[in-house]
């Protein structure tokens, strides 16, 4: 499990190693860690470290003294170093002669055959965007292609939301120090490496799933299970003017465990057609033994679309509210008012905004809980990072980073729901049903992408359905 930790946990752990250790001994942890990470990012890239050139953008503070004691190591391993100094009063001081005495350069503008940019201008204690001086020398940066590594977090970013409100830099590679921050999930900070300095970090509530807990999470039939006994996940999607939403979603929910899946709807003989496992219905009422129900995708918002949720809401089952049954309980917050059994929202933020009444803002992680304590329910709060979120903080968060964007497609969703109903149906905490489901979600999409070759093109929802069980043979 991934943990991500706030600033103030992160300061409140680096304390007793500051106040035991000599003298920059932490700053040095970090500098090597750091000069390591660049140090590979340079061979990958060009080959060597020997003959390469960098430059360090330096701001004020330990963040820019981080950023000179690599410089300053990795001219002592042959590359030529410069500096550009922000604030040269405010320099870090050691970092500086450090610097100097491996022979670094203070320039005033990067060298045109700078192979690597160091970003040391803000670290996570800073706010707000890049400052007019720093902003100009990172647009010419990025206009001449050169990669930049950043000193944990990329300047600019908010280190608890990973919003930007202006200029930023963009970054190739983040490379962060004794835990990962909530940026480093929610942010564009490209590929992430963590150091080891020695904290001795608390629990956190933020968490994100790794390919273990989502294995040991997933349903596996023992020998004395049968259908039923793994779960029977109810579907309650489609229409005839979106049939493809019961076909998706019901095909979600047969790959993810072996469990039954019983359809009903206007779109029966075209789920049956594609899946001729799924067991139709008459009516939901009618369909027999389920443990958890989907309502909403290509549902519509007619009458029969709201008696569907009425009725799955209803009952003492878990139910995952998604796509057009959002719509309709957006107008009818009541239906979740005092519900015990569980109950998932799945909102992208169009339908947040309907729900909660505004939009969900910077602050995603603070969304999805709002918004959970608001309706009693769990949130899965949808966009490039998934955030998961129980009722009643301080619940676990779940973020779960896509990696890229080729599962934002028409149907997508729809396949997430039904990943997600099947393991509610299976008995997996709520929450953790949700995360489960996100983290397998963005691996089909992954390896549907990469299918044929290796590299990525675009995808299709059904293409991911098609992958499901390529991405739990992953795992």
């Amino acid at each position: 499990m991934r943990h991500y930790y706030t600033v103030e946990q992160i300061r409140a752990a680096e304390a007793p190693l500051l106040a035991s250790l000599p003298d920059g001994v932490l700053m040095r942890r970090a500098a090597f860690g750091l000069t390591t990470a660049i140090a590979g990012e340079l061979v990958s890239r060009t080959g060597g470290v020997a003959g390469r050139s960098v430059c360090a953008v330096v701001g004020s503070g330990d963040n820019g003294g981080d950023a000179l004691w690599a410089a300053a190591l990795l001219r002592r391993r042959g590359a030529a170093a410069a500096a550009i100094l922000l604030d040269p009063e405010r320099a870090h001081a050691k970092g500086l002669a450090a610097f100097r005495k491996a022979g670094g350069r203070i320039v005033d503008t990067v060298p045109a055959a700078t192979d690597l940019v160091i970003d040391g201008v803000v670290g996570i204690s800073g706010r707000g965007t890049l400052r007019p001086n720093a902003a100009e020398v990172f647009a010419a940066v990025a206009a001449a292609g050169i990669p930049v590594v950043a000193v944990d977090l990329p300047s600019g970013l908010d280190p608890h939301t990973g919003a930007a409100d202006g200029p930023a830099v963009h970054a190739v590679l983040t490379v962060t120090f004794g835990g990962l921050k909530p940026v480093h999930a929610l942010g564009e900070c490209g590929r992430v490496e963590l150091v080891d300095i020695g904290l001795d970090l608390p629990a956190t509530d933020l968490h994100g799933f790794e390919a273990a807990d989502a294995e040991a999470l997933w349903p596996a039939p023992g020998p004395r299970d049968d259908k039923y006994t793994q779960g029977v996940t109810g579907i309650l999607a489609g229409s005839k003017t979106y049939p493809g939403a019961a076909i998706l979603c019901s095909g979600a929910a047969v790959a993810a465990t072996s469990g039954m899946v019983r359809y009903t709807g206007s779109a029966a003989a075209q789920v049956v057609s594609h899946w001729p496992e799924v067991v139709v219905a008459p009516s939901a009422a009618a369909a027999g033994r389920v443990q958890a129900w989907v309502v909403g995708p290509g549902l519509g918002t007619d009458g029969d679309a709201a008696a569907a949720l009425w009725f799955a809401l209803g009952t003492d089952l878990p139910v995952i509210v998604d796509a057009d049954a959002l719509t309709i309980l957006a107008a009818h917050p009541d239906l979740v008012v005092n519900r015990t059994a569980p109950t998932v929202l799945t909102p992208h933020a169009g339908e947040y905004a309907r729900l909660a009444g505004h939009p969900p803002g910077a602050d995603r992680v603070g969304a999805a809980r709002g918004l959970a304590d608001q309706m009693g329910c769990t949130v899965l709060l949808k966009g490039n990072v998934t955030v998961v979120a129980d009722p009643h903080e301080p619940g676990p968060v779940y973020l779960n980073p896509a990696g890229g964007s080729w599962a934002a497609t028409a149907g997508s969703g729809d396949v997430l729901s039904g990943l997600i109903g099947a393991l509610l149906a299976s008995g997996l905490p709520t929450a953790q049903a949700a995360a489960a489901a996100a983290f397998v979600h963005t691996r089909a999409a992954a390896a549907s992408a990469a299918d044929p070759g290796p590299a990525d093109t675009p995808t299709s929802a059904s293409r991911i359905v098609a992958h499901i069980r390529t991405a739990l043979a992953q795992l």
